[in-house]
């Protein structure tokens, strides 16, 4: 997803200022998620620090979390909005939590080949409109073998008009995502779960290169 083709920078310019104070009531299974990767990828036995990173790393709230699952791993952030990477910078320089952060657009050269052991999607896949399909081509090219790929995001919802709104909000909302990521990585973990009564359903997804 190219920087100057997205509008998410122009969009996060102003919610980066109330992301943290407002995201915690529809972004479900995010620390769950983050406690799952970090369980996967320890099950492995690594003998150096694991190597992850979050893409769409907003504000750094789950890299704070995955420091403190993941004990001496090395971690990078990667956002495309600098906004929101101001403020994760903000996060991780009042911790001990000494993650990397890139401001880019990711694709297939932010990472080296299998460099990665644990790649995050919180949130984001449904957002990269244009560019979802490249960002999991991607993803399988930099997680070393047996790399952890972890998603938590939007599934679909049973309403048009919410999922109107929600496109004006740059997320789509149609569960395209699941059959992709089940196509391209072996399934560890599905889950789909309802939200706000069955408005919408949201899914988290661990799969094994």
């Amino acid at each position: 997803m190219a920087a100057e083709a997205s509008p998410l920078p122009g969009y996060y310019r102003f919610h980066a200022r109330i992301y943290d104070a407002t995201r915690w009531s529809f972004l479900f299974g995010r620390d769950r998620l983050v406690r799952l990767a970090a369980e996967a990828v320890a099950r492995d036995g690594l003998e150096r620090p694991v190597r992850a990173a979050e893409v769409g790393c907003g504000t750094g709230r789950n890299l704070l979390a995955l420091s403190r699952a993941l004990p001496g791993a090395s971690l990078t952030g990667v956002d495309l909005c600098r906004p929101m990477l101001e403020r994760a910078g903000r996060t991780v320089s009042r911790t001990a939590c000494a993650a990397t952060l890139r401001c880019a657009a990711y694709g297939p050269d932010t990472f080296a080949p299998g460099s990665l052991e644990l790649i995050i999607f919180s949130y984001a896949l449904t957002m990269f409109n244009p560019g979802w399909d490249t960002a999991l081509e991607a993803a399988r090219e930099h997680l070393a073998p047996g790399g952890i790929l972890a998603v938590v995001d939007f599934h679909n919802t049973p309403a048009g008009w919410f999922r109107a709104w929600m496109g004006v909000n740059h997320v789509r909302l149609d569960g395209h995502l699941v059959p992709e990521l089940q196509s391209r990585f072996q399934p560890c973990r599905h889950e789909a779960r309802p939200a706000y009564g069955g408005l919408w359903r949201y899914f988290l997804f661990l799969g094994r290169k």
